[in-house]
């Protein structure tokens, strides 16, 4: 599971592979210079100071200072490269999780949430960077320098440096066991700053509704019991991390005592020079450096380490809806045919949310889907551009399975304005040139008069270039609505979807924005979904739906007859509680 883990994440060191040798291979030169340093600093002593050689002093003194000089030019080389490293590995990585989050369908994204996606494409990987930076210089810093310390301390002395070697099993259980009680905690964790981000995203995009209910009291007591959630959980990681430092500073100072003890003993006895009893003591402080900084890569790698299965569970996570081996990408026309689809979002649930529809809609007919709330409208045109595979049965555009086609061609042709309207920063020429990239002014301007977007144009002070705030929130939702039809047109579609898109505009503005579609592009096929029967009486065929099933489709005035819930629907409509802009109403 680890293995393939690391597999998964290392693929994205590309680019950053000379930086990622430069920086530990940096980190050893400078871990050998350091170790050499207290073996000269020992001989200086022995052979200069004691017998009052300066020569010796001045030589052994200068090999000290070229030592010190390499070190310290391999040290900055090391740091150098390995932000260099660490930041492209997350650049690189952040990017893949980006474009690979792309290929998800609504199913993948639904299953892992929008909070817990931007928590792993931020703090995840964040933590991974610091890791990885932490893992090239002192993984292979700490590690490499301890290993040399013990090669000197056992070429000086082997009883003494026995002591060192039982500490350092004694201190790597200890590790070995904090890590692994520890893990569970920092998992949880990073689980729970997916609930933080799910809070803050969710008051900050419902801003305006907190304040008009003035519920801003409630959402901070939510997000306090957010937070103080993540508390508890670092503290019980923390407390157990935290007693790696007393342990090891205990195990430490303990070696010192003993190798002072038996030591001066030892030179007593001449068994031991002064020289190499202060090497000792000086590698010592190498050993303790060393396992502090071994119990920072302990605690830094166990955090890490639930973030990488996290990012890991994004990159193996397989899109439910993929091109097909060889996609068809000629699409005739915008002819639909439902043939027994059955659906469900979750594969284990008892009741399908679409059952047995069998619907046929030819090239250039208009039509409206009525139901009531929960009736199942908008996972019906959800197949149709294939945002959701069919459970079972089959979806039809041009005569052909959707499911043959090349995904973005297909999408191309169906132009989708969904229910949630989404404009983004920059100016209204951009937001619309999302539906062309390469559409003229002109274009962009008939596109808008199309959908009654035009007018309201005209009236700002810049026209096109009017800069539209994130979200579209300098803009009413009727105005947002209509930019976002006229981006859709913009597409020139086979097939044009309206996901209860006019429900912000004024019933005369939604007769002029059908009627510009009949006259302006017949041949392309329309589907209205809405809650009003005036939006879609006009259809060629209304379909009205029931419980996820097809309840009648005809005419308006067929259904009238014949229909119970669409006469209920119009009845309530017209009856002086319906439609909101109507003569006698309010």
């Amino acid at each position: 599971m680890e293995i393939n883990m690391i597999k998964t994440l290392a693929k994205n060191i590309r680019g950053f592979v000379k930086e990622s040798i430069i920086t530990p291979v940096s980190m050893i030169v400078e871990v050998i210079m350091e170790m050499l340093i207290p073996l000269l600093m020992a001989s200086m002593i022995d052979s200069g100071v004691n017998k009052g050689d300066m020569k010796a002093i001045l030589y052994y003194g200068g090999l000290m200072g070229i030592c010190a000089l390499i070190g310290l030019i391999t040290g900055v080389l090391g740091g150098v490269y390995g932000a260099k490293a660490s930041s492209g590995f997350a650049r690189n990585l952040r990017m893949s999780l980006f474009e690979k989050i792309q290929t998800f369908s609504f199913a993948n994204i639904d299953k892992f949430s929008t909070a817990s996606l931007v928590t792993r494409l931020t703090t995840d990987v964040t933590n991974i960077q610091n890791a990885y930076q932490m893992i090239l210089r002192i993984s292979f810093r700490a590690p490499f320098s301890l290993i040399i310390a013990m090669i000197m301390t056992f070429s000086i002395n082997a009883k003494l440096a026995s002591i060192y070697l039982i500490a350092i099993i004694f201190l790597g259980i200890v590790f070995a066991f904090l890590m692994t009680s520890t893990h569970k905690y920092f998992k949880q964790v990073f689980e729970r700053y997916d609930d933080l981000n799910a809070s803050v995203q969710e008051n900050v995009t419902a801003i305006r509704v907190v304040k008009a209910f003035v519920r801003e009291k409630h959402e901070i007591k939510k997000f306090d019991k957010a937070v103080n959630n993540l508390y508890k959980l670092f503290v019980k990681a923390e407390n157990r991390m935290v007693s790696i430092s007393p342990i090891m500073m205990i195990t430490t100072y303990a070696c010192i005592i003993a190798i002072s003890w038996f030591g001066a003993n030892m030179i007593v006895g001449s068994e031991l020079t002064t020289g190499e009893l202060t090497s000792l003591l000086t590698y010592c402080m190498n050993i303790l450096i060393s396992l502090l900084m071994v119990a920072m890569i302990f605690v830094m790698l166990t955090m890490s380490l639930a973030s990488a299965n996290r990012v890991a569970d994004v990159f193996n996570e397989e899109p439910m809806i993929k091109n097909p081996e060889n996609p068809e990408f000629n699409i005739s026309d915008g002819s639909i045919e439902f043939e027994n689809v059955s659906f469900s979002y979750n594969k284990s649930s008892e009741k399908p949310v679409l059952n047995n529809i069998n619907l046929s809609i030819k090239s250039g007919e208009t039509i409206g889907i009525i139901g009531g709330t929960g009736s199942s409208k908008t996972s019906l045109v959800n197949l149709i551009g294939r945002l959701y595979d069919v459970s079972s049965g089959s979806v039809k555009v041009g005569g052909k399975d959707v499911r043959s086609y090349d995904i973005e061609k297909l999408r191309d042709e169906v132009s989708v304005v969904l229910q949630s309207n989404v404009l983004f920063s920059g100016s209204i020429l951009d937001n619309l040139r999302w539906g062309d990239q390469n559409a003229t002014e002109e274009e962009c301007i008939k596109a808008c008069k199309l959908a009654c977007a035009d007018d309201f144009i005209q009236t700002f002070p810049d026209k096109y270039n009017t800069h539209i705030e994130q979200g579209g929130s300098n803009v009413s939702g009727g105005q947002k609505q209509r930019l976002c039809i006229a981006r859709a047109l913009l597409k020139k579609p086979k097939i044009l979807i309206l996901d209860d898109s006019t429900s912000a505009v004024d019933t005369a503005t939604d007769a002029r924005i059908r009627k510009a579609f009949k006259e302006e592009i017949p041949d392309t096929t329309k589907l209205i979904i809405s809650q009003r029967v005036s939006s879609v009486e006009g259809a060629d065929r209304i379909v009205v739906l029931e419980n996820g099933e097809i309840n009648s489709v005809g005419t308006h005035d067929e259904l009238l007859e014949n229909c119970d819930i669409y006469k209920e629907i119009y009845v309530a409509q017209t009856s002086g509680n319906g439609d909101f802009d109507k003569k006698g109403e309010m």
